[in-house]
């Protein structure tokens, strides 16, 4: 039999159509080399020699027709969804406290030898739910998972009916309005402790308190009511980043009869001034302290002397100053 090869570009992708798995039949029915069948299906060799392995007889004979149906049948069976049962448990757990196998290892190598087996997103989430339950095997990973901003598996929580930044008028982000504010969160080491700061943007005016339960939305939300309650005649727009911990902004903004935008995720220029000023309570109060060494006194003490600083852009009058001064003039 003369083989006619164009030498095509050899693909890697391992899914064989039904045509490609009878040229290989015949080729080698007719005792071609396995380069010159690769060449003529266009694959690598790596490819041919798991479809041989994969699906030919235990005795070696390889069928076009009996290799289609292994490999429909193998298809239909990861289709359906995997399960994290005992056995793959266990897999899952030998191999990464024995070998200190990546997720995605085990992953590979199970679907290399068509073994049962769930995603990388699953394994993590189990190692993350026994690393709670007092387990060890996040120990077993490369960055023991520090490589993770947040819990792989978790829930995402969306917050609902979010107006963007880009809805905000001109006004405010021309600062040409005396009332608008931005909100954040200081957190402490590992999250424990928070700070709410509020600053009104024409005058850098900050107003921080301690949050008693930590980011908790609805702890959240009456705290910074209370905090703007004496002044809610002059908020009239609201501006913080995604954090979950304002979804209860349609309560705020309801309470204190005020519009609340959002950020765009990773932006924090868009929030300047916010930023900035959080930059000057770290000199207070340094990322590595942990919050309980600060009572409420010292919040509001610290608070008075920011509020105190005299502003290159307030043409060096301090915050505390032209607050007040624009709230006597809009009276």
């Amino acid at each position: 039999m003369t083989i006619i090869a164009s030498r095509p570009k050899l693909s890697f992708m391992s899914h064989l159509t039904k045509e490609q798995r009878y040229t290989i039949a015949r080729m080698l029915q007719a005792g071609c080399a396995k380069k010159d069948i690769c060449t003529a299906i266009g694959k690598d060799k790596s490819v041919l020699s798991r479809e041989l392995k994969r699906n030919s007889s235990k005795r070696g004979c390889y069928s076009a027709e009996s290799a289609q149906t292994y490999a429909n049948e193998r298809k239909e069976r990861f289709r359906k969804k995997r399960k994290f049962t005992e056995t793959v448990k266990k897999h899952v757990v030998k191999y990464l406290s024995e070998e200190q196998w990546s997720p995605e290892q085990i992953v590979g190598d199970a679907k290399k030898r068509d073994i049962e087996m769930v995603s990388c997103q699953r394994i993590y989430q189990f190692i993350r739910e026994d690393k709670r339950d007092g387990g060890s095997l996040w120990k077993h990973c490369r960055h023991q998972l520090k490589h993770r901003k947040r819990p792989v598996g978790g829930k995402k929580i969306i917050i609902p009916d979010k107006v963007s930044i880009d809805e905000r008028p001109d006004v405010i982000n021309k600062k040409q309005r005396f009332g608008d504010w931005e909100i954040d969160t200081i957190v402490g080491p590992e999250n424990k402790g928070a700070i709410l700061t509020a600053i009104e943007r024409k005058t850098g005016f900050l107003i921080m308190k301690k949050l008693s339960e930590g980011k908790n939305a609805k702890n959240l939300a009456k705290t910074l009511y209370y905090m703007l309650l004496p002044y809610k005649k002059w908020v009239h727009s609201i501006t913080s980043d995604n954090g979950t911990e304002f979804y209860e902004h349609k309560w705020i903004a309801e309470k204190l009869n005020t519009k609340y935008y959002f950020a765009h995720p990773y932006a924090s220029w868009e929030r300047g001034l916010n930023e900035y000023t959080n930059g000057l309570i770290r000199q207070y109060v340094p990322k590595k302290e942990n919050f309980k060494k600060h009572s409420e006194s010292d919040i509001e003490f610290f608070q008075k002397k920011i509020n105190r600083r005299p502003r290159k852009l307030l043409n060096f009058e301090t915050p505390k100053k032209r607050f007040f001064s624009l709230i006597e003039s809009c009276i």
